[in-house]
């Protein structure tokens, strides 16, 4: 009895090595339904070539989720990210694609929430020590506020689609630093990536306690932050200002894309 056990332990642990080798085994994602959730660094804004069919909510072909979809070929894909989405309009406007036959979700959410628009607007407008308390604002707000709303929104995703691999995908870094740069003070560059770093760790921590993917994308931006000289972000763009401070199309493919492959 004790040697036939052995056996089929070692035959599981062949089996589950042979499975990494060949890629065979779990079955990923692409072969099931793919939805996209999120907000405007998941629908694609600033990467141009926008659906025509998904309004103000600004879905490129050129965002992460259609190229993915493009690339994998999942039985459906559902793309409902939106343009200035918080919590609540992916609670009320985004989860009707989901079901339990539902393979893969990717989502991006929370900075809008924590008042992203105003502290770049603040930033960019007024001083230093205004750029600074509105940035201690929002981090406050990530610590008190946005937990409860992602937990929201992550339960309505596991309930509704139970058997889904789910990937949340955070925001980068925008500036680099310690270089000479037009704009914003150092001071102020820093101020914002480290309220980056701040948003990024908690939707990291309540992505973990929901058992969900955590994808990092500050790794694949680092070296092509603002200031850096060949940024996959837009920088202050009066002719087109919902466009500024969002992944290019080059943020999107190069940037974004690569975590999600590895994550999916």
């Amino acid at each position: 009895m004790r040697r036939s056990r052995f056996a089929a332990y070692v035959g599981s642990l062949l089996l589950a090595l042979a499975a990494v080798l060949t890629g065979t085994g779990t079955a990923h994602a692409a072969e099931g339904p793919y939805v996209a959730l999120g907000d405007s660094y998941s629908s694609g804004v600033g990467a141009g070539s926008y659906l025509t069919s998904s309004g103000d909510c600004k879905r490129s072909t050129k965002s992460y989720p259609y190229l993915w979809a493009a690339a994998h070929s999942p039985s459906s894909f559902a793309f409902t990210a939106c343009s200035g989405a918080r919590t609540g309009d992916v609670l009320a406007n985004q989860l009707t694609p989901l079901s339990s036959a539902t393979a893969l979700v990717s989502i991006s959410i929370g900075g809008n929430d924590a008042g992203f628009a105003d502290v770049m607007t603040t930033c960019v407008l007024q001083s230093d020590s205004s750029c600074l308390s509105r940035i201690n604002t929002a981090k406050a707000y990530v610590d008190s506020t946005l937990p409860g709303q992602l937990d929201a929104v992550y339960t309505q995703i596991s309930d509704r689609a139970p058997n889904a691999h789910v990937v949340v995908l955070g925001y980068p870094r925008f500036y680099k630093l310690g270089t000479t740069c037009l704009g914003l003070s150092e001071t102020k560059r820093k101020a914002i990536n480290d309220a980056a770093d701040h948003l990024d760790d908690a939707i990291a921590k309540r992505a973990a306690d929901h058992g969900f993917t955590w994808g990092d994308v500050r790794s694949a931006f680092t070296g092509h932050e603002l200031c850096s000289g060949s940024a996959w972000l837009h920088s202050l763009n009066l002719l087109n200002i919902g466009e500024s401070y969002h992944p290019t199309a080059a943020g999107q493919s190069d940037g974004y894309l690569p975590v999600l492959n590895s994550a999916a």
